[in-house]
């Protein structure tokens, strides 16, 4: 019972069972949660509690990672897509830390829209073509910690590129 949950919650509730590019598909249900998120006001005053649900699922996905590695056929199989989640997670999240005067600094008020977008493709980018130092880890870490850190870090640079997107068309 254990086990059939622990998988659930690794291909996202089947998600990663998809034929065509389910970490595209994962990261784009994350960003349609985080955007149903940014709707309601309550989680958007507690971002701490969304803080630490990220990181407990981070926790428990590397453990679960490391305990069903072997009901799939690859070390970092493409069922598992939790990974996804949490790398494009961090941009989603990255949102609710910045200023409301940026976005109205560097764009309309609307701004928060083309966040979304560009955090999505600026992670898919990243984590599809792994540059470095995505690519060592992707290469030499192949638990659970390392199926989870090249997505984390590709999360990091689409902040980081999202952020820059933004003052360029400022």
């Amino acid at each position: 019972m254990i086990d059939k949950i622990g998988l659930s919650l690794l291909t996202m509730f089947g998600i990663g069972h998809f034929k065509y590019a389910p970490g595209t598909i994962a990261s784009f249900v994350t960003c349609l949660i985080y955007y149903s998120i940014h709707q309601n006001l309550f989680l958007q005053s507690n971002k701490l509690y969304l803080l630490v649900f990220l990181v407990l699922i981070l926790i428990y996905s590397i453990i679960l990672i490391d305990k069903l590695i072997h009901k799939f056929k690859k070390k970092d199989p493409n069922e598992i897509v939790i990974d996804e989640f949490i790398g494009q997670s961090i941009p989603l999240v990255a949102i609710y830390f910045i200023p409301q005067s940026f976005f109205l600094e560097y764009l309309n008020p609307n701004g928060r829209d083309l966040w979304y977008l560009s955090s999505f493709i600026t992670f898919r980018f990243f984590d599809i073509f792994k540059p470095w130092p995505i690519s060592i880890v992707d290469k030499k870490i192949k638990n659970g910690i390392g199926v989870m850190l090249d997505d984390i870090i590709a999360g990091i640079f689409s902040t980081i590129a999202t952020i820059f997107i933004y003052i360029l068309l400022s």
